[in-house]
């Protein structure tokens, strides 16, 4: 049985941009650090300033969350028993710019990166790519590179832009996916400059979770997975615990509407994957949701209330469900979703 991290994360340094041609030199992110000086580091897109360096997992080496030595990512892995980690962004969380060529250029190159890292790491290094969805022709090439290298997801924040990702303009990009039989891959995360700045003083619950929650609900609403019948969709970082509110809610409004509900075969019928943490009550979400469409990650390399370095171990050994329903969290489920 293997063990899959199905939420491991890469920090960007400036390496990451190294990969643009020569046409995108003037869109690459800058890092500038206050005058006042101290340890903050800030990327600086667009005159816009970003945070660099917090939110990152200490408990974890410099070398191996950066990917600078490949082999210490994977000793680390060793050390922890984990057998592939599934890749996402830490920069990408966050809407960056409202430019298509700017978004296009930092896509580009952050996914010829993570290729980089995919092909030096064994198998053992999936991730997810990154698509500049203001252009759709773009996003959909994008796609079939990370296919070609190593991805095995596509990853979409909560909302993109002014679009909530039920909106058929993202079809073609569903319908791509799906070919591919790549999952779309929904992280903790906001891709809206007015939500984004709107919560930016609160403590992130609704900045980066709460539209996550929300966009599961509208693809629910909207039967968009029902119009993409192989197309697999992962929920990811924002725990479990939400799962079965959102369903009750959802299934009081399909009543309203004589629509068919499908209980406790929701997430299965819809191939619809969430990202459990210890800390949930697994127990009380698998009533609701099945044992069948619940992962688990750590969040490697962040330090926020979904990283725990160690909580795949601790899945198994703490009891607080079966060892089978464990190794489906830990190994089946999650092979399924990312089909590896």
């Amino acid at each position: 049985m293997a063990v899959i991290d199905s939420d491991a994360h890469v920090v960007e340094t400036e390496r990451t941009w190294e990969y643009m041609v020569d046409g995108d030199a003037a869109f690459k992110p800058e890092v500038v650090v206050p005058k006042a000086g101290g340890d903050r580091e800030y990327w600086l897109i667009e005159g816009r300033a970003f945070a660099k360096n917090r939110n990152i997992g200490r408990d974890t080496p410099d070398e191996a969350r950066e990917m600078s030595d490949i082999a210490t990512r994977l000793a680390h892995m060793d050390e922890l028993g984990v057998d592939v980690h599934v890749l996402y962004p830490t920069i990408f969380l966050r809407p960056l710019t409202r430019r298509p060529e700017v978004e296009a250029a930092l896509c580009q190159s952050y996914n010829r990166w993570l290729a980089d890292i995919w092909r030096k790491g064994n198998g053992r290094l999936r991730w997810v790519v990154v698509p500049p969805v203001m252009s759709l022709d773009k996003a959909i090439e994008e796609v079939h590179f990370g296919k070609e290298h190593g991805a095995c997801g596509v990853y979409l924040r909560g909302v993109e832009g002014d679009r909530r990702l039920s909106d058929p303009y993202f079809y073609p990009l569903y319908r791509e996916a799906a070919s591919l039989d790549l999952p779309i891959c929904v992280h903790a995360s906001s891709g809206n400059f007015g939500m984004f700045d709107l919560y930016s003083q609160d403590s992130g619950f609704a900045q980066f979770k709460l539209t996550v929650v929300g966009a599961f609900h509208d693809l629910l609403m909207k039967g968009t997975p029902e119009k993409f019948p192989d197309l697999r969709w992962a929920f990811i970082e924002v725990s479990s615990q939400w799962v079965p509110y959102a369903l009750n809610d959802a299934e009081l409004r399909f009543a309203r509407i004589g629509k068919n509900w499908l209980g406790r075969d929701t997430l299965r019928e819809n191939r619809m994957y969430v990202a459990c943490q210890t800390a949930d009550d697994i127990q009380y979400v698998l009533q609701s949701a099945g044992d069948e469409n619940i992962v688990i990650g750590t969040d490697y390399g962040h330090n926020d209330t979904s990283s725990e370095l160690v909580a795949l171990r601790k899945l198994r050994e703490d009891g607080k469900i079966d060892s089978a329903t464990a190794d489906k969290i830990l190994d089946r489920n999650a092979r399924t979703l990312y089909g590896l």
